[in-house]
C-alpha cells in the first residue's frame, strides 16, 4: 500500500506524494543549490518577521532563550530571524541552533565560522522525533513538517508535549484549496525560481546556470513546490494529528498568515493549561 492511500485511511486531505528533495539518490549539490533558493524564496515573502513573531510568543513559555531549530537544511530563513527577534522583539540574549538529520558539512561551516554566536549549526545529526540533546528551548520546524509521515509527526509532536518545550512549525504552503488546484503550484514553482534566483546571497555561477542555461532547478523546484501543498498537513489534519497527541497541561494553537494565494499555515505548541 503506498502513502497516499494510507492517508486516505487515516481522514486526512494531504497525501505524501513523491518529492526529489527527500529522496536518497537525489545528488546533494542540486539539494543544496534548491535550499539555497528556498533561502531566498523566504526573503521575497518576508516569513522571518513572522516566524520571529511565533518564535516571541513561544519563548515566553520557557526559561531558555534558546531556539531548537530541527531539519534545517540551509538554514532557511533563520539568520533574518535572528535579526528580527533582536531588533522587533528586544531578545538581545536569543541563541539559535540548527540541525538536521544529515548535516552538510559546508552548510555547517557557513553558520559555525561566520563569527555570530548567536546562531550555530549543530555538526552532529539530530532526530528530529527525539532532539533533547540539544538542551531546553524552542523546538521550530521551517517547512520541513510536510516531508514527514504522520507518524513521524505525532512523534515529533508527542516529545516536544512529554518534554515541556515550546514548538513551532511554520509552512509556506496550504492544501485548503480543491485537490485539482494543488497542481497549479508546479508552473507557479518554477516561475518564482526563475523571478526569485536573483535575490540568492552569495548567488554563485552554478546556481544560475542551472536556472537558467539547463534549467534542472525549475523543474524539480517546480514539482516539489507543487507536491508541497499535496503534503501540506492542513488545519483539519492537524486536529487529526493533535487528537492523538498526549499533552497534559500543554496546548496547541493553529492558524494561517498572510493574504492572498500564497497562505502560511502554523502550529504552536505552549507548555501550560492557560
Amino acid at each position: 500500500m503506498n502513502d497516499a492511500a494510507v492517508n486516505d485511511t487515516e481522514g486526512m486531505k494531504r497525501f505524501h506524494l513523491f518529492e526529489f528533495e527527500d529522496q536518497p539518490w537525489f545528488p546533494d549539490w542540486i539539494r543544496v543549490l534548491m535550499t539555497r533558493y528556498l533561502v531566498g524564496l523566504h526573503r521575497a515573502f518576508g516569513t522571518a518577521d513572522e516566524v520571529a513573531d511565533l518564535i516571541a510568543r513561544g519563548l515566553q513559555n520557557t526559561s531558555a532563550k534558546q531556539v531548537n531549530d530541527l531539519c534545517s537544511g540551509h538554514g532557511g530563513p533563520y539568520r533574518d530571524v535572528l535579526r528580527a527577534l533582536r531588533e522587533r522583539h528586544g531578545q538581545a540574549d536569543v541563541r539559535i541552533t540548527l540541525s538536521d538529520l544529515f548535516p552538510n558539512p559546508g552548510v555547517v561551516a557557513s553558520f559555525n565560522d561566520d563569527g555570530d554566536e548567536g546562531i550555530r549549526y549543530r555538526a552532529e545529526p539530530v532526530d528530529a522525533r527525539s532532539p533533547s540533546d540539544l538542551g531546553d528551548g524552542l523546538r521550530s520546524m521551517v517547512c520541513s513538517l510536510h516531508h514527514m509521515p504522520p507518524d513521524v509527526v505525532r512523534a515529533i509532536l508527542s516529545d516536544a508535549a512529554a518534554a515541556r518545550q515550546p514548538f513551532l512549525a511554520f509552512e509556506v504552503s496550504d492544501n485548503s484549496s480543491p485537490r485539482l488546484l494543488w497542481w497549479f503550484g508546479v508552473p507557479i514553482s518554477a516561475l518564482l525560481t526563475l523571478c526569485l534566483t536573483p535575490l540568492i546571497r552569495p548567488l554563485s555561477l552554478r546556481q544560475v546556470v542551472f536556472t537558467y542555461l539547463i534549467p534542472i532547478l525549475p523543474f524539480v523546484i517546480g514539482w516539489d513546490g507543487g507536491v508541497s501543498n499535496a503534503r501540506t498537513y492542513g488545519l483539519a489534519d492537524l486536529d487529526e494529528l493533535l487528537a492523538e497527541v498526549p499533552s497534559e497541561d500543554y496546548r496547541w494553537e493553529t492558524g494561517t498568515l498572510g493574504r492572498g494565494p500564497i497562505k502560511r499555515l502554523y502550529l504552536l505548541g505552549l507548555p501550560g493549561s492557560g
